[in-house]
């Protein structure tokens, strides 16, 4: 890499696993963008070597780290600082030095997904009635964001019903009442938007909805998962005659997009980046 075009510092997505992630190459993107290189790697830590691993890398010209799994809620532990949207999520998919030298851990996930179905998609979630399907890491980091975006209501729907419903506890002083319970839930009401953040699509499978669940006319759906074809989710959304249905390939890249600017404090065009990548995803099965 030529010195005077190299963004300083070393950069790196860690997981286990990780050999597939698409995140060296959106990077490397971003950086190109500005006529820069930039040093980004997809590294594979043994889970019980993550903390010390961290500390090595920022000990030696390590500038910023993007988390994914299993190591988003270890991450957060690990930060001597904490973004307000990593706090309300204790989770972070982001680490950075702050300006004491220390570690300062952040949490895009939210931003992402709500560029992704606001900017890029054109969904309206102001006033809408949310159903947020799972409640695991993937759905508290994107709860924060998606109470910013002022839902008329927003409910989380779970396999295991206690699950949600102590998720759902964690926002009791939010102004927007969050409600959670077993996937029965989905049959409150309909709904102008459905978000799947189960693991299901991974395994080519259908959360388990109820079949009185009801899509309100214009309903958009979305799915975190993504792969080379449309999840099971995402087929059932359009039976169900979905206006739209969307997976989380733009949030992969919008979150992307929001490391990379607090990185470098330039803000990439992600327009073409989502059509790049998806061809690669659709040549192979390539994550994160």
């Amino acid at each position: 890499m030529t010195d005077e075009l190299l963004i300083s510092g070393r950069f790196a997505v860690v997981g286990n696993p990780i050999e597939h992630s698409l995140s060296p190459r959106i990077h490397a993107t971003f950086a190109r963008q500005g006529g820069q290189q930039i040093d980004y790697r997809a590294e594979r830590v043994e889970v019980d070597a993550f903390e010390s691993w961290v500390s090595a890398f920022f000990d030696t010209e390590g500038r910023g780290l993007n988390i994914t799994l299993p190591f988003k809620t270890r991450a957060f532990d690990v930060a001597d600082t904490v973004s307000d949207r990593a706090r309300l999520t204790g989770a972070a998919n982001f680490l950075t030095v702050n300006e004491g030298g220390g570690i300062h851990a952040d949490n895009t996930d939210g931003k992402g997904l709500l560029t992704d179905v606001t900017a890029n998609a054109g969904w309206t979630l102001e006033g809408a009635r949310i159903l947020v399907l799972g409640a695991g890491g993937a759905v508290k980091g994107v709860i924060p964001s998606l109470l910013e975006a002022g839902p008329a209501a927003l409910v989380i729907a779970n396999r295991t019903a206690e699950r949600a419903e102590a998720l759902a506890t964690e926002w009791a002083a939010q102004p927007i009442r969050v409600l959670g319970g077993g996937y029965v839930q989905a049959a409150e009401m309909p709904w102008d938007v459905i978000i799947n953040g189960t693991s299901t699509g991974l395994s080519d499978e259908m959360p388990a909805l109820p079949k009185e669940t009801v899509l309100a006319e214009g309903c958009c759906c979305y799915d975190m998962a993504y792969g080379k074809r449309p999840t099971p989710f995402m087929r059932w959304a359009v039976e169900q005659g979905a206006r739209d249905a969307r997976d989380g390939l733009g949030m992969l890249v919008e979150q992307a997009a929001e490391a990379f600017y607090i990185w470098t404090q330039k803000r990439p065009d992600t327009s073409d980046i989502v059509k790049r990548v998806r061809a690669i995803v659709e040549q192979g099965e390539k994550r994160n």
